[in-house]
């Protein structure tokens, strides 16, 4: 399975948007067509200028001084939009949809123009990857990268159940245990870390 990182890799990249003169009706419509809540507001070189979302359709329609038929996108849409760029973080972006209250947020490459959406779901698929795929990157990072030329014994055993990382077995020297733990938090995937670690001896 692919690994997964950034917004790039979990993102939709055919994504539906439309201009500053969409009338209300065919905002409406989109929306319907293609089962969504919102849409981007693009330029027309392709910038976010803002986005439309039901919410911003049902208050134009309650509302008796509105004449709906006669609101384009330009007038309805929440600007600035929130955008993400395409190598966001996977947890940087689920941490700027829940400060946001948002459910999908445009994804943005690094002109600026709509590379594609990103939702919560899709966030999510992070925590589908198999415990093999997890098991075996946590193995390589620990054993190559943080103690590859470790002056004492060192051997970590790595078994992963349902996401969540069991590490024991033994450090090279005192302090690397919150190192190997912060590192497998970080991995695509992990839920959560427990560590039953000692330091060896040097021989």
């Amino acid at each position: 399975m692919k690994r997964l990182r950034t917004v790039d890799d979990v993102m939709t990249h055919a994504v539906i948007s439309v201009d500053r003169e969409t009338a209300f009706k065919d905002i409406a419509e989109t929306l319907r067509m293609w089962h969504v809540s919102a849409v981007p507001v693009t330029t027309g070189d392709g910038q976010v200028a803002g986005v439309v979302s039901e919410a911003d359709l049902l208050a134009t329609a309650q509302d008796e001084a509105a004449a709906p038929r006669e609101v384009t996108a330009g007038q309805l849409m929440t600007r600035p939009a929130v955008t993400v760029p395409k190598d966001a973080t996977i947890a940087g972006a689920a941490r700027l949809m829940a400060r946001g209250h948002l459910r999908r947020l445009p994804v943005v490459d690094a002109d600026g123009r709509l590379a594609g959406m990103v939702s919560r779901g899709d966030l999510l698929k992070v925590y589908l990857r198999p415990d093999a795929d997890i098991g075996a990157e946590l193995r390589e990072l620990i054993m190559y990268q943080l103690i590859p030329h470790a002056h004492a014994p060192a051997e970590v055993h790595v078994h992963v159940a349902n996401g969540i990382v069991h590490l024991h077995g033994t450090l090279p020297e005192p302090g690397l245990e919150d190192v190997v733990v912060r590192a497998a938090r970080t991995v695509p995937g992990v839920v959560d870390v427990k560590a039953d670690l000692t330091v060896a001896m040097p021989a």
